[in-house]
């Protein structure tokens, strides 16, 4: 035991190398989830305006309750899968795998029907306008066929690098990113079916790669799935469940202050001069733009994790503290440059998705400088909370990956603007997104102060 250990690269190598070989990977996965809102938001701003960007954005809710799901199917079967190829049980982690793809596709179809059932009061739920409720009717009835491989191809990545093989987990995400980008251009640009033909885009692209996930699956290195793998089991699915709960309840807060956010900006700005669209329109695009830029700290939080375990449990404190330290300051200097870019260029980036009246312009510009302020601080929440799960306090983890959305912005979400108005929405950004900052900075010195750190 002690001799495998001593030979496990994770307790060997430069933990800088290792944090590059192990987030590298991540982030790209991670960018790849982005690209596809991204691709989106350009064509259809660039050919509809900003009431098709409003549009996307009322939508977006169900695209996080979809990689809820994978989370908590995806992450959750592939560290039950690996847990029990650890202790010597393929027969039991090739039933993991099996139940999770089952579970993954499955919630798919279903959450795919309940949105065509009850599509128009969901849209209106989410906080659409009157004059947007079409335009993303539209997209989202043709979108939410693509559920089911939305899901798979976001949580069967998952268990593909799980199987040992990240780099095809990469390449079945990237492959639907550039179909996609390719159709989005022929269907809005060269057809002229304008929303609806980016949805189409998107739904082509993610079944091709969800078919890929389903090919690679048949075709496992190290576990062979049968048909009766796929029969459901209770005791399997439950397990699976727990070990993806962490990861999908941060998914659902985000989806719950989503629908507030949404329904608080066509609330107040119908009270304001810019209407109800515009409010609506830009904090879509400026919060799938503020994704990009967490898809670099959330690829950096989910490298450095299996070195931290790993290293934790070797009793390598020093190696603990040190790979900690490099992530947190990798991810500071990527946030810093996102902050500078947010600041002082964010019309220029806004004027990317496509034109809008003056009024446009200013909110947005103020938006970005105001809601993302504190960015350069946004490194300090996914990467520590990832910490404590990674060293065996989930608490500490789940705690601090709800204290940004559920403990501070949706309270400030409601309470600020009864003061300030629509600028109140604006301002519940950076308080939420200091006091997160702070309490993990609290508690990882804490921490860090241990005597075993020292």
């Amino acid at each position: 035991m002690i001799t495998e250990t001593s030979k496990n690269p994770l307790g060997q190598k430069p933990t800088g190398t290792l944090l590059r070989q192990f987030a590298i990977p991540s982030i790209i996965a991670m960018l790849v989830s982005s690209l596809y809102n991204i691709v989106d938001q350009f064509f259809i701003g660039q050919s509809v305006g900003p009431l098709g960007n409003a549009a996307t954005n009322i939508a977006f809710p169900l695209t996080i309750s979809c990689i809820a799901i994978a989370l908590l199917f995806g992450i959750g079967g592939a560290s039950s899968f690996n847990i029990a190829m650890g202790q010597g049980e393929p027969r039991e982690a090739v039933r993991y795998m099996a139940n999770a793809a089952v579970m993954l596709f499955g919630c798919g179809i279903f959450l795919c029907i309940v949105t065509q059932i009850f599509l128009e009061p969901l849209l209106r739920f989410f906080g659409s306008p009157a004059d947007v409720l079409e335009y993303a009717k539209t997209y989202t009835r043709i979108t939410a066929l693509g559920f089911p491989f939305l899901i798979l191809t976001s949580g069967g990545g998952h268990l593909v690098r799980a199987d040992g093989r990240p780099k095809i987990s990469m390449a079945c995400n990237l492959s639907g990113a550039i179909i996609n980008t390719f159709l989005d251009a022929l269907f809005v640009f060269g057809f002229h079916w304008g929303i609806a033909g980016a949805a189409y885009a998107t739904i082509i692209g993610q079944i091709f790669s969800g078919s890929l996930i389903l090919w690679y699956l048949a075709h496992c290195q190290s576990v062979s799935i049968k048909r009766e793998h796929l029969r459901l089991k209770k005791k399997s699915v439950k397990r699976i469940a727990a070990l993806g709960a962490a990861p999908c309840s941060n998914q659902l807060s985000m989806m719950i202050v989503q629908i507030v956010m949404n329904n608080s900006l066509k609330h107040y700005g119908a009270l304001s001069s810019y209407g109800e669209a515009i409010p609506i329109a830009c904090a879509g695009i400026i919060t799938k733009i503020n994704q990009v830029f967490m898809s670099f700290i959330i690829g950096i939080s989910q490298g450095v994790q299996p070195i931290i375990s790993f290293n934790y449990g070797a009793e390598k404190y020093d190696r603990v503290k040190k790979a900690y330290l490099q992530a947190i300051s990798a991810g500071f200097v990527l946030a810093l440059g996102a902050f500078f870019l947010f600041q002082f260029a964010p019309r220029q980036i806004i004027s990317i998705f496509g034109d809008g009246s003056e009024e446009y312009f200013r909110f947005a510009v103020n938006y970005f400088r105001i809601f993302l302020f504190f960015t350069f601080l946004n490194c300090m929440q996914p990467i520590t909370s990832n910490f404590f799960t990674a060293i065996g306090k989930p608490k500490r983890g789940m705690f601090l990956s709800l204290t940004r959305q559920i403990l501070f912005l949706l309270p400030l979400l409601l309470i600020l603007p009864l003061i300030f108005g629509i600028d109140g929405l604006m301002y519940a950004g950076p308080i939420a997104d200091f006091a997160a900052g702070m309490v993990a900075i609290i508690l990882i010195v804490k921490e860090l102060c241990r005597e075993e750190y020292q």
